[in-house]
């Protein structure tokens, strides 16, 4: 038997890493999108129009800010003990998760720092 609000639990912190990683990626458009677009030899005058969410940008960047620090919290602290029969499936799937969640969180640290860094490549 599954402990009340192991499951849920697990499933809204891999949700809440998903909409922070979605979130990042959409605040980063505006500079890294055309850069990945011109990297790949697509070019072209449109791309200008590609900066219509830089106004929106700190909306999203707090979108994944606290998703991602919802996230943490909930993958973090110290989960509810384990039955006999689920002790095997809690010791594997805990790490697989935290690991998860640092690569995520390492990922949207360097998208929302691309903006800072973007002036250099181009």
């Amino acid at each position: 038997m599954k402990p009340s609000g192991v499951a849920p639990r697990k499933n809204l912190s891999m949700g809440l890493v998903g909409l922070a990683v979605a979130s990042s990626l959409i605040a980063s458009t505006c500079c890294l999108l055309p850069l990945v677009l011109v990297l790949v030899g697509i070019t072209g005058a449109w791309m200008v129009n590609l900066t219509a969410l830089r106004p929106l940008t700190p909306v999203f960047t707090g979108i994944a800010l606290v998703a991602l620090a919802w996230a943490g919290v909930l993958i973090f602290r110290p989960s509810a003990a384990c039955s006999y029969t689920e002790g095997a499936d809690c010791e594997k799937t805990r790490p697989v998760t935290k690991t998860i969640f640092l690569v995520c969180a390492v990922f949207i640290a360097l998208l929302m720092l691309f903006p800072l860094i973007a002036p250099y490549f181009y």
